[in-house]
């Protein structure tokens, strides 16, 4: 009798449902970006876990013949695929000026939030993992909340003589270390205050950053507008001093110092 092949039994293995997927990813101008591929457009996007909306950008949608502001459709990002995901079209050249190679547009919260999520920076690497498929992750958990559909989590920042405590957005795609709440900061003697909003190109110097258990000085920071009950936003130069495992399934942030 002749040997049956194995490549049918094979074939169907291969195409059963994907439980985990690492990628490599660029960490660039304080901003990770990955391959993937958003209702049927490959390209590079910023990973932003505090974007609570995946996006596409306007300039590569109508390149592709995207005339609409709003869709729905498949987003995949290392094989892992989350369907009929609701998108928008968006003007996205203020995230993306800087960035050596141009975005197609960005992978929110909203299409983030039922994996397990695992961010290296040096070297920059991501892993996405279905619930209860994750690896080992030995960290210091933070309890994860939900702001106007962004993660947040408790942090710290001081000046000389003030001290803010509250729940940060935690944005693995801001290119800024820091934002604060316009209501809550100060900065006296800017000469250009409007430069310090995301539009804008300058930064101020924050004394001090308390997250995850670790400090950090003299960092980058710049103003944001009230939106929800974050008092600001942790971005990319500052998370890149840990390893971080989003899992937000079970609403927990862990984050491993990097020494």
């Amino acid at each position: 009798m002749a040997r049956p092949s194995l490549l049918p039994f094979l074939l169907l293995l291969a195409a059963g449902p994907a439980h985990a997927a690492e990628l490599a990813c660029r960490f660039e101008a304080g901003t990770i970006t990955v391959p993937a591929q958003v209702a049927g457009i490959a390209g590079d996007y910023i990973l932003d876990t505090g974007a609570a909306q995946t996006a596409l950008h306007e300039t590569k949608a109508q390149a592709e013949g995207i005339v609409a502001i709003a869709l729905t459709g498949d987003v995949s990002v290392g094989g892992m695929v989350v369907r009929a995901a609701p998108l928008k079209v968006q003007d996205l050249d203020v995230r993306t000026w800087n960035l050596p190679t141009p975005a197609a547009g960005v992978i929110g919260a909203d299409v983030l939030r039922g994996f397990v999520v695992d961010v290296t920076y040096a070297p920059c690497r991501v892993r996405l993992s279905a619930p209860g498929r994750a690896p080992r992750f030995a960290g210091r958990a933070l309890n994860l909340a939900w702001d106007l559909g962004r993660p947040t989590v408790e942090a710290a920042v001081s000046d000389d003589a003030h001290r803010l405590s509250g729940r940060f957005v935690i944005a693995t795609g801001a290119n800024a270390p820091v934002r604060l709440a316009d209501d809550l900061a100060q900065i006296p003697g800017a000469l250009r205050p409007d430069e310090l909003y995301p539009e804008g190109v300058f930064l101020a110097r924050l004394p001090q950053v308390e997250f995850g258990g670790a400090v950090g000085r003299d960092v980058g920071a710049g103003l944001m507008k009230p939106e929800g009950e974050a008092v600001g936003l942790l971005g990319g130069a500052v998370l890149a001093h840990f390893r971080l495992r989003f899992d937000f399934p079970g609403g927990k942030l862990v984050v491993q110092p990097i020494p």
